[in-house]
């Protein structure tokens, strides 16, 4: 007799990122909420309570506490009222149920939408309450066929159908052809996550072989609940939550040579897989009259454990390691290594910071030698192939995520991201054309997942420029939220033009007119700024359809005309410097920033034709202030007014 587990058995990608937030969270904060159970296990949710995260019914009790919304998810409208009263929101939703709310949310109001799965299911109430359109939770084909004939669903509407991420493949698969040859207008999206589907497949294989078949998991797990019934189908099968709970008297029926089949559930712990491992195998030995064989000898007896071939995955524990190698221990009669090319797929890394002495680590064989009892296994192919799981879902959900560039490869870098290699293109690395991708080398940057494939070993693509351009676009949604006239920014130049120049303020570009660079008179910007010049700014105008911002440059407390009006008066007599000659007068500067117009009627008793004949550019003269419009920042001046008051002294004379 002996036992196996599912290739494919306990937390799944959704759960592990859940479970890990939650503990990132509750290192932070002393009293966590969780909108219903974080997972559907109640020894792991028994344990995070002890962390000081407990689960609440309604959303009201976490006012001014951190929320965690769980795996399952929830409905759009639940979300929103979180975020209004909760100190801070934590998003565990998994990444596969979070693709089926943005399906549901993209129909169009005036469709319908059908979700295969159990209406009471969190998931599916988070589902449905995420649809943009009139949502229905079915069953079966039974129950879809029941809208078609109350009238509720019509071949007239735009119907989607998606379904539960457990949900039972066959089921699935049996529903679909149905309903595609029933009803020609409903698109059928098959969101069963990858997950769940190589987990029961892989229960079934299993329980063909086995002769009694042990489901691990929550009560509540609709997941589990699945593996369950399938493995019912072939065999005697047993659904427990913990190993105190395995019905002992079972194996005194069982053949001595009959194979023990292990499963669990997505949301179940590995440490809860392994103590229903171990009380089977305690149990063996009492039925075997084999008590004084330790459980080390058991395994050795263990088929599963002790026979290794290559392409078989194993759990290895670290003995010692070298700069070049790890030796390891799996249960076996050859001693496994691990040479430091096959640990990680960072170049960079040595072994000691990858592994230490005691670690346990998951491991696949790559070559047997039993001519000298050693076998070859390599820590990175897990780890590349759970990478492509984990990234997959991190393409699917459109996450932004975070990691280092280990190289500089011919058209682009290597970025390593849970120990998996991701390839950046040149183009899109955000290193402009003719730039140096050497300066990216083992710094931390942000990208996006746009491509994985899973062919000749795995291959993902990444874009940091689609990261900084979401951010970007983000800044810029914001910036047109928050935007004020009057608002200041401290901006840098970006170009000069000949009208102004362009002010980069964050998460645009505005314009700064020439004639609001300063108070002074300019002929171009280039003779105030230069590019790549600090300066700051006031918000002008601002129009969002058009995406334009006009800005100054002008402090309110350096306007020259403030202190002009606050030095000069009507019929002052002054001296003016001539700036400017046009056909109807000329501009005189009576200080830095504010001038005055002398019309060609106030510049001589007498009639002139032309005012470059009399006046020249540079030249002072003497003046009076006949006018000053404070509305409009007007001064007139007038070089006849003098000479009229001079012209009767002249006569008695």
């Amino acid at each position: 007799m002996y036992i196996e587990i599912a290739e494919k058995a306990g937390f799944c990608f959704g759960v592990k990122r859940a479970i890990a937030l939650a503990e990132q969270t509750a290192e932070k904060y002393s009293d966590v909420c969780t909108l219903g159970e974080l997972i559907h296990n109640e020894r792991a949710v028994s344990e995070l309570a002890g962390k000081g995260i407990r689960s609440i019914v309604n959303v009201s009790e976490a006012k001014g506490k951190p929320l965690m919304i769980r795996s399952h998810g929830v409905a759009k409208t639940v979300e929103n009222e979180a975020r209004k009263i909760a100190s801070e929101v934590i998003d565990a939703t998994c990444p596969f149920v979070k693709k089926i709310h943005n399906i549901v949310a993209d129909v169009p109001e005036n469709a319908k939408s059908i979700v295969l799965g159990d209406e009471e299911h969190p998931e599916v109430v988070g589902i449905i309450g995420s649809a943009n359109c009139t949502a229905y939770a079915c069953r079966d084909f039974e129950d879809i066929k029941r809208l078609f004939e109350r009238g509720e669903i019509t071949e007239n509407d735009t119907v989607i159908l998606v379904a539960q991420t457990t949900f039972d493949r066959s089921r699935f698969l049996d529903c679909s052809r149905k309903v595609g040859e029933s009803y020609g207008c409903v698109k059928i999206y098959d969101t069963i996550c990858d997950a769940t589907v190589k987990r029961q497949e892989c229960a079934r294989q299993l329980a063909k072989r086995a002769a009694l078949m042990i489901v691990v998991g929550g009560k509540s797990s609709s997941n589990t609940r699945k593996l369950a019934d399938i493995c019912g189908e072939y065999c005697e099968t047993v659904f427990v939550t913990s190993a105190d709970e395995i019905p002992l008297q079972v194996l005194k029926n069982l053949r001595s040579d009959s194979i023990i089949g292990i499963t669990a559930g997505a949301s179940t712990p590995a440490y809860t897989i392994k103590e229903v491992h171990e009380r089977m195998n305690e149990e063996i030995i009492k039925n075997t009259n084999e008590n004084e064989e330790d459980f080390a000898s058991l395994l050795e007896q263990d088929q599963s454990f002790n026979r290794l071939y290559t392409g078989k995955r194993v759990k290895a524990t670290v003995v010692s390691v070298s700069k070049k190698e790890a030796v390891v221990e799996v249960g076996a009669k050859q001693t496994g290594y691990i040479v430091r090319e096959e640990l990680t797929n960072d170049p960079n890394a040595e072994v000691e910071d990858i592994v230490k002495p005691g670690d346990v680590i998951d491991a696949v064989v790559v070559k047997v030698d039993d001519s000298v009892g050693t076998a070859a296994l390599s820590k990175k192919r897990v780890d590349a192939q759970l990478g492509l799981e984990k990234l997959q879902a991190v393409k699917d959900s459109a996450e932004t995520i975070e990691g280092t560039v280990a190289q500089v490869v011919k058209g682009g870098v290597i970025v390593i991201y849970e120990n998996t290699r991701v390839f950046i293109p040149a183009s899109h690395t955000g290193v402009p054309r003719g730039g140096k991708l050497d300066d990216l080398l083992k710094k931390s940057v942000k990208f996006k997942i746009i491509e994985v494939t899973n062919e000749r070993g795995g291959r993902v693509v990444g874009s940091i420029r689609q990261a900084i351009k979401e951010d970007r676009d983000a800044e810029r949604a914001k910036f047109w939220e928050t935007i004020e006239v009057g608002q200041k920014f401290d901006g840098e130049v970006r170009s000069i033009e000949s009208y102004g120049v362009f002010v980069d303020i964050g998460a645009v570009d505005g314009l700064v007119h020439t004639a609001d660079l300063t108070w002074n008179r300019v002929g171009h910007p280039k003779d105030i700024v230069k590019v790549g010049d600090k300066i700051s700014v006031v918000v002008k105008s601002f129009d969002p359809e058009k995406k334009r911002v006009s800005l100054s440059a002008k402090d309110p407390d350096d306007n020259p005309w403030t202190k002009f009006v606050s030095e000069y008066r009507k019929g002052d007599v002054i001296k003016a410097t001539v700036v400017s000659i046009t056909e109807f007068g000329a501009f005189a500067q009576i200080i830095p920033g504010v001038d005055g117009l002398i019309h060609i009627s106030q510049i001589s008793t007498e009639r002139v034709t032309s005012i470059a004949s009399v006046l020249t550019v540079g030249q002072v003269v003497e003046v009076k202030i006949i006018d000053i419009d404070e509305e409009k920042s007007r001064v007139s001046l007038s070089i006849k007014a003098l000479m009229e008051t001079d012209a009767p002294a002249e006569e008695e004379e």
